[in-house]
């Protein structure tokens, strides 16, 4: 009898440290229901997997349009998760813990004074080296004093970037989203036309 004591002692063990480790939460918890993950100095861990995600659009606002000083001279190659997405086209705005990637591309290798090139297809832009990456993340907790929404660069050159960034100042970025979308969630939705043309 002692024996099924103990083995049914053990057994209960065992499966009450199983439920622990299973519902273990990391020391730094992620933002619910979101794939960014913040370290214990506040800083945003750079997100990976994001080219697997739902590609909406890619502005461009080169140098040779912008009288050889554009802000963004690359294109923005932007993805939101899938769910995201789904949710922003049912309900007009982000779910809580929305990450939105925009990873940069300079200009192909210019040719012309306009910064255009000759392919086969003709003469255009067209995606060139890696030059950075910026995130964006929803936590109206986190992030009250800017509408609800984080700012993050990890880096704008080629590759390695930073695996970690601290959120950028608000007159960097906030201030500008706050001026110009704060009516779409404070993303740029006339730029991505899957988000932008949603059914009615």
């Amino acid at each position: 009898m002692k024996k099924y004591g103990l083995a049914l002692i053990g057994g209960i063990a065992v499966v009450v440290a199983g439920w622990f480790l299973v519902d273990a939460k990391p020391v730094v918890a992620k933002t619910e229901q979101s794939t960014a993950v913040f370290d214990s100095q506040g800083k945003l861990k750079l997100p990976t997997g994001f080219r697997e995600w739902v590609f909406v659009g890619a502005p461009l606002t080169p140098n040779s349009l912008n009288n050889g000083k554009a802000n963004f001279p690359e294109y923005h190659n932007v993805y939101i998760e899938k769910k995201n997405v789904d949710a922003y086209l049912k309900t007009g705005t982000f779910p809580e813990g929305t990450v939105i990637i925009k990873e940069l591309t300079r200009v192909l290798n210019p040719t012309f004074p306009d910064g255009s090139r000759s392919e086969p297809s003709g003469r255009g832009y067209f995606n060139g080296e890696l030059n950075g990456i910026d995130a964006s993340v929803k936590d109206t907790k986190r992030f009250a004093k800017t509408n609800g929404w984080g700012y993050f660069t990890f880096g704008h050159h080629p590759r390695p970037y930073q695996q970690t960034a601290e959120e950028a100042p608000a007159t960097e970025c906030a201030s500008c989203h706050q001026s110009f979308v704060a009516k779409t969630d404070m993303t740029w939705i006339q730029f991505y036309p899957l988000l932008r043309d949603k059914p009615e």
